[in-house]
């Protein structure tokens, strides 16, 4: 495996610890939970927001200043959360 490879995985484990931790248990009180699809090379993490939280008219908040704002306060090398349908 190779340094960048194991750089993404270790980090990919980080923002899911984080968000099971931090994010999830919200999100599931209120009947939805969100999925972690990927990080890009250049740290942008792409989430779906899934049961209620699809189509939430809350659902941008809930990703820029909830889910980002709380991965970035741990990870400060992600750049930014990109929520995908």
């Amino acid at each position: 495996m190779s340094d960048a490879s194991a750089r993404r995985q270790d980090l990919r484990a980080r923002v899911e610890a984080v968000l099971e931790e931090h994010v999830r248990p919200g999100l599931r009180d209120d009947g939805g939970d969100v999925e972690l699809l990927g990080i890009d090379e250049e740290n942008i993490v792409q989430v779906r927001l899934l049961g209620a939280c699809q189509g939430c008219s809350s659902a941008v908040y809930t990703v820029t200043m909830g889910i980002e704002a709380t991965v970035k306060s741990h990870i400060p090398e992600v750049r930014f959360l990109e929520a995908l349908p």
